[in-house]
């Protein structure tokens, strides 16, 4: 279809395309956070398993969107870096989210340790994806080695979490009120079951009046496909951007269109902090991680060259690595739950942006 052809229309048409699929990502992922709040409640499923299957699942439609549409096209680069900016840059979304509590850093009030696995598992998923590119891949019935690794290595780690999930587990013996305790000092002897993680219905801002579970279904669909179909155009457009400024598709791929197709991320952790379903938020986060890196696999049938790992080089290599470090500090943050802050952010935060922020200066000398 010639009208999807972006790259023969204008830069200003190609930008203003890009603006407004990438607003009706951000509308569409603002409301998942209520609808998967609403399905957790409904069903009992854990808030962290609903963040990493639902929100990580749904809010990665617009990866899977164009990272499969510039495969299919040819553009491996785009394709895989993508993905790869994606990782660094949604672990980056929370730096929002620590600013969006202010008074608390957000790995101090995170109690479970559930989220640690997850972060954990996806910097395994970025050990293999450096190894395929380092090492050169080995076709597998037509598809890389080492991206048969990656897919296999998902499922056991969907696996794993299911399991933790499922049985009592170690909790932080010193689980902290929610921010602006410092007023509310009587009610630091809650039960874990009254923690401000919002596990109740009333921490979630519904309660009895929450919407039957079919019909918020139904609108989780719906606005995932607003999410496919936007991020769709995200990427078409990103493609003619990086052809039309010489910016180079590994660059526009790991920043701008990994920035677009991030929004959905962005909208539903700060809707997720205003719900206070903080765990919830975290594990929107790795949750997506790991789904976008398993995407290597798909793209990696769907690219019409060879094996996609060895089309990219060490620009992909440091996206990667700028992945593994941003995780690896939250991890240390999760762990330690320093409650000091500054800028209105925890010290992981801090180091989190800094480091992400220099990763991008480097990524663009690799460009």
């Amino acid at each position: 279809m010639d009208f999807l052809n972006f790259k023969g229309y204008s830069l200003w048409i190609n930008i203003a395309v890009f603006v407004v699929a990438a607003a009706v990502v951000w509308l569409a992922g603002a409301r998942l956070s209520r609808y998967a709040t609403t399905i957790s409640d409904r069903t009992g499923i854990g808030k962290a398993f609903i963040g990493l299957v639902l929100l990580g699942g749904i809010t990665s439609l617009p990866e899977v969107a164009t990272s499969i549409t510039a495969s299919w096209s040819g553009n491996a680069a785009l394709a895989v870096n993508n993905l790869l900016g994606g990782v660094a840059m949604q672990v980056a979304v929370l730096v929002l989210a620590d600013a969006a509590i202010g008074r608390d850093a957000l790995t101090s009030v995170i109690a479970r340790p559930g989220v640690l696995l997850q972060g954990a598992l996806g910097v395994l998923l970025l050990v293999l994806v450096i190894a395929g590119i380092t090492v050169g891949e080995v076709p597998v019935f037509g598809v890389g080695g080492w991206s048969v690794g990656i897919l296999v290595l998902y499922f056991l780690s969907v696996w794993l979490i299911a399991q933790y999930g499922a049985r009592e587990t170690w909790a932080a013996a010193d689980r902290r009120e929610a921010p602006g305790r410092a007023e509310k000092q009587g009610s630091r002897k809650r039960k874990d079951g009254e923690h401000r993680q919002g596990e109740n219905a009333d921490d979630s801002g519904r309660g009895a009046e929450s919407p039957s579970l079919g019909r918020t279904v139904l609108k989780t669909v719906i606005a995932g496909l607003a999410i496919l179909i936007a991020g769709f155009l995200v990427a078409r457009t990103g493609d003619a951007i990086a052809a039309k400024t010489g910016l180079g598709s590994s660059f526009v791929g790991a920043v701008f269109v990994a920035i677009a197709t991030s929004l959905p991320e962005i909208s539903t952790v700060l809707s997720a902090m205003r719900l206070r379903q903080y765990e919830m938020a975290i594990s929107d986060i790795f949750g997506t991680n790991l789904f976008d890196l398993v995407l290597i696999f798909v793209v990696d049938v769907v690219y019409v060259g060879g094996l996609v790992l060895d089309e990219v080089g060490r620009f992909s290599s440091f996206a990667a690595l700028l992945g593994i470090a941003v995780t690896t500090i939250y991890i240390v943050g999760l762990i330690e739950r320093k409650d000091r802050t500054m800028l209105r952010m925890g010290g992981d935060s801090v180091a989190v942006l800094g480091v992400y922020i220099g990763g991008l200066v480097i990524l663009y000398t690799l460009r």
